[in-house]
C-alpha cells in the first residue's frame, strides 16, 4: 500500500514503443564492424570517453533497436578464472534509425575505467598499481574496421512513448547517462516523423564544463528548435554571481517556477539516467515541490517523514517510479 497515488488524466498515460529484445543472446554473439571511434567530451578532461559506432548490417540488430535500449559487447579473452569474458551492456546513443538513418549503424558512449587496485577477500593487501576495465578499454581502443562481438537489444521501459508528440519531457543525466538521451532527443527533434512541438528539456550534470558530452550537438539543437531546452549544471564551477551551481536537484530547486509548471502537467514524462544516487536529490525535490505523487510511489514506511530526511537506502527500499518516471541508474 502506498501513501499517495499519482493524480493524472488517464488520457495522457504513456504507451511505450514496442521493442524487440534478446534477438542475439550472450551465448551466441554476432559480429559487428567499428566505423567510428572518437572523443565526445567538450574539452580536456580527467576522463576518457568515446563515441563508438558499430555497423550491425546483416545481423538481427539491424533495424530492430530503439533509442534508449542497450546492447551487449563481449570482449575477447578470458577472465582470471580462465573463463570467457561475460557480456557487458552499453546504452545505445543513436536514434532509432541509427547513425545512418537506416538502422545499420548503432553507437554507444564508452568511458575508460581506470582505477587503483582495491584488495578484496584473499587478495594481496600490498598489491599496488592500476586496474583497467576489461571491456571499456577494449571498446575505447577499437579502430574503424575492427570486428566486435555484439548481442541484444535489451530494455523495454527506458524508451519513448508510441505517440511522442502528446508529451512534454524532462530528461536528467549525469556522465555517460546522457547516451540514451542523445538518441531520444534526435528521435524527437529530427526523426522521420518530424519534430515534436511539445517541450523537451535536457538537464546535463557534470563536474566541469570539459566533462560535458555531446555539448556541441545539444547546443546546436537548442538553437535550432525553440521547444528544446538544454540546461548545463556544472557542480564544481561557480555561477556568474559567484555561488555554487550544485547538482541537478539544486538546479531544479532554483528553477522552481519553470520546472514546477512542467512537472505538474499531466502529459509530462520524466527520464533519469546516470550514476546511482542521483535519484535521491531529484526524488526529494519532486516531493518537496508537491509533484512527487505523479512520478513516485512512496510506501508507508517513510510517507510520514520529510523528503529532506529521505536517505539513499530509504529511497531504494520504499520509493518506486510510476509509469511517468523512467529510471536507469548504475
Amino acid at each position: 500500500m502506498t501513501a499517495f497515488q499519482p493524480v493524472h488524466d488517464p488520457a495522457f498515460d504513456p504507451t511505450l514503443v514496442d521493442v524487440d529484445m534478446h534477438l542475439i543472446p550472450p551465448t551466441a554473439p554476432v559480429t559487428g564492424v567499428v566505423t567510428r571511434n572518437e572523443i565526445c567530451l567538450r574539452g580536456k578532461s580527467a576522463s576518457f570517453i568515446r563515441h563508438v559506432c558499430i555497423d550491425v548490417a546483416g545481423t538481427p540488430l539491424e533495424g530492430t533497436f530503439k533509442a534508449g535500449q542497450s546492447f551487449g559487447i563481449v570482449p575477447p579473452g578470458v577472465d582470471h578464472n580462465g573463463k570467457p569474458h561475460k557480456v557487458r551492456l552499453y546504452s545505445i546513443a543513436s536514434p532509432t534509425g541509427g547513425e545512418d538513418g537506416d538502422g545499420r549503424i548503432l553507437s554507444t558512449t564508452c568511458k575508460r575505467v581506470i582505477d587503483e587496485y582495491r584488495p578484496e577477500g584473499n587478495a594481496d593487501p600490498d598489491r599496488r598499481g592500476l586496474y583497467l576495465g576489461v571491456c571499456s578499454n577494449y571498446v575505447c581502443d577499437l579502430r574503424p574496421g575492427d570486428e566486435v562481438k555484439v548481442t541484444g537489444p535489451v530494455g523495454k521501459r527506458f524508451v519513448l512513448p508510441q505517440e511522442p508528440a502528446r508529451h512534454d519531457y524532462l530528461m536528467m543525466a549525469t556522465g555517460t547517462g546522457v547516451a540514451p538521451f542523445r538518441g531520444m532527443v534526435l528521435d524527437l527533434l529530427e526523426g522521420p516523423g518530424g519534430p515534436v512541438d511539445t517541450e523537451v528539456h535536457l538537464v546535463m550534470g557534470a563536474p566541469y564544463s570539459t566533462d560535458l558530452l555531446y555539448d556541441d550537438l545539444f547546443c546546436k539543437l537548442d538553437e535550432k528548435h525553440p521547444n528544446f531546452h538544454y540546461h548545463r549544471v556544472i557542480s564544481r564551477e561557480l555561477r556568474p554571481d559567484g555561488t555554487p551551481q550544485g547538482y541537478i536537484h539544486h538546479f531544479l530547486d532554483r528553477e522552481v517556477r519553470l520546472h514546477e509548471d512542467l512537472l505538474r502537467r499531466d502529459r509530462t514524462l520524466v527520464y533519469i539516467c546516470g550514476l546511482a544516487g542521483m535519484q535521491t536529490g531529484v526524488f526529494q525535490t519532486m516531493a518537496k515541490l508537491g509533484v512527487g505523487g505523479q512520478y513516485l510511489k512512496v510506501k508507508d514506511e517513510i510517507a510520514g517523514t520529510s523528503p529532506a530526511d529521505w536517505k539513499g537506502p530509504d529511497i531504494k527500499r520504499y520509493v518506486r517510479p510510476t509509469h511517468r518516471c523512467m529510471l536507469e541508474v548504475y
